[in-house]
């Protein structure tokens, strides 16, 4: 047991040969249209399987595990709720998506409102990415962090200095590919990775089974509470509370019809595949694997709860729940299986990065450059500075995740998605309001957005009310005020 050379030689060689395969699969690009949409030839299980790396591989890995253990299996709810917002989302904007020749998400709200409601929109996602994703990648360093601290010349460094060492490192490997590669290095990597970590995820938890003491999983019924209909609380405690079943399956579906409807980094794999059928399928099975996905994170969880006796987390020698499920994969796995399973779970998250890179440029680059710089700028510089951009991208990710080492003690998962959510909701409402209702411009849309936005703001900073209502109050906001407007405009007129 333990981490031994035969793990360390397998992380090493397995972070080599994923760049390398993110290389050779990304082939060669002459416009930002090959760099950002593959050529529109990707299968649709292909992106579908890299939808779900995308969105859950490191947090999933990490921190659902931590969570259970922590709680319960009650975060499984949400995962019903994102499967009905990639429903409704397949039904209402995708055919849109369809109409126009886009590559960015953006792009549709400027064929609809114009340029400046593309402008707000495409800002706010790269802000929103940003944060949300440097917390990812502080996530993604955990295992490589714990690793280094085994190193003979990292056991005097303190805490603070491994992580920023792994974040850094991981950071330069994932630009390798995504630099040359593109959004097609980026997916097929997703693809090769997600089999890698769940196989990964099923041998942690035969190993862990195997082990238990007694011979079988001895944890409180209370640990299996899944469905929590939450009735028994006051109002203010109902609404404070995250994983009630009502406020998982609306705050799941909106978050997930936010995320998968108006976010570049979704909307962008999604716009790779050829047909509108095509993409459907695609969506609609990512979330149909993320439910199984869920599942199998928060079963290993229990087990490890089980493993442990319960043990608190500082009896463990730990800082954050996050921290367990990597601290069983080294202390506890068999020699050469841990080295897998870590450099599976590493090359996944790589990937999760790359995609945040990739479609931090495309927005960059169509949003804000060419409409505005370069209206009458070649293919190939387009291309140059895409790549340029790519590499600022993925020093400013470096930066966020480094300011998140000493600056939260949530969990990882739920403080992602709870920035996310902030703005989530503002998207989501002016994209409805540009599909749904023919009557709103681009003044109510601003107005609704702005006013979704500082409602949320709001609450995230004045109130308790749980992260699984924040899309929903943001969306509801926008679409409120922006129709209002429309009928008020419409009136003076």
């Amino acid at each position: 047991m333990g981490f031994t050379t035969v793990d360390y030689v397998i992380v090493i060689a397995y972070l080599i040969g994923v760049a390398v395969l993110g290389v050779v699969s990304g082939g060669k690009q002459t416009s930002t249209r090959d760099y950002f949409l593959g050529r529109k030839d990707i299968p649709w299980w292909a992106v579908c399987f890299a939808i779900v790396a995308t969105e859950t591989s490191t947090l999933t890995f990490i921190s659902i595990p931590g969570l259970a253990y922590a709680t319960n299996l009650s975060f499984l709810q949400v995962t019903f709720g994102y499967l009905l917002g990639r429903i409704v989302i397949s039904a209402v904007l995708l055919p849109a998506y369809a109409k126009g020749d886009l590559t960015t998400a953006y792009q549709l709200l400027a064929q609809r409102f114009g340029p400046t409601m593309r402008t707000i929109a495409s800002i706010t996602f790269m802000f929103t990415r940003v944060l949300a994703d440097g917390v990812r990648l502080f996530a993604t360093a955990i295992p490589l962090a714990i690793l280094l601290k085994g190193w003979q010349t990292f056991t005097s460094v303190s805490n603070e200095n491994v992580y920023i060492v792994s974040i850094i490192a991981l950071a330069v490997i994932t630009l390798i590919y995504t630099y040359t590669g593109g959004v097609r290095a980026v997916i097929w990597t997703d693809v090769v990775q997600m089999f890698i970590y769940l196989g990964g995820a099923v041998c942690a938890a035969i190993v862990i089974l195997n082990g238990l003491p007694d011979g079988g999983l001895n944890v409180p019924a209370a640990k299996f509470a899944t469905f929590n209909l939450g009735f028994d609380l006051s109002i203010g405690d109902y609404f404070r509370a995250p994983y009630t079943l009502f406020a998982s399956l609306i705050g799941g579906a909106f978050l997930s019809m936010a995320s998968h409807g108006t976010d570049q980094i979704i909307v962008q794999r999604l716009l790779t595949v050829k047909t509108l059928a095509g993409s459907r399928r695609a969506l609609i099975g990512s979330g149909l694997v993320v439910i199984v996905q869920f599942a199998l994170f928060l079963f290993v969880g229990l087990l490890l709860y089980s493993f442990y006796n319960g043990t608190s987390l500082a009896n463990l020698g730990l800082m954050k729940a996050d921290e367990i499920f990597p601290k069983f994969i080294i202390e506890s796995m068999p020699s050469g299986l841990s080295g897998i399973i870590i450099a599976g779970l590493l090359a996944a998250a790589m990937s999760t990065l790359s995609g945040s890179v990739n479609s931090l440029s495309a927005a960059s680059i169509n949003d804000i450059y060419k409409p505005y710089f370069g209206r009458l700028s070649s293919d190939s510089r387009d291309l140059f500075l895409s790549r340029i951009a790519s590499i600022v991208w993925c020093g400013v990710l470096v930066g966020v995740a480094i300011f998140f080492i000493t600056n939260t003690s949530r969990a990882l998962v739920e403080l992602a998605l709870s920035i996310a959510s902030v703005t989530y909701g503002g998207l989501l409402g002016i994209f409805l309001l540009g599909v749904l209702f023919k009557n709103t411009q681009q003044r109510d849309a601003i107005a609704g957005f702005i006013a979704g936005i500082i409602v949320m703001a709001a609450i995230f900073t004045q109130t308790e009310v749980a992260w699984t209502w924040f899309t929903v109050i943001g969306t509801g906001t926008t679409l409120i005020v922006g129709n209002t407007s429309a009928f008020l405009t419409k009136e003076k007129s």
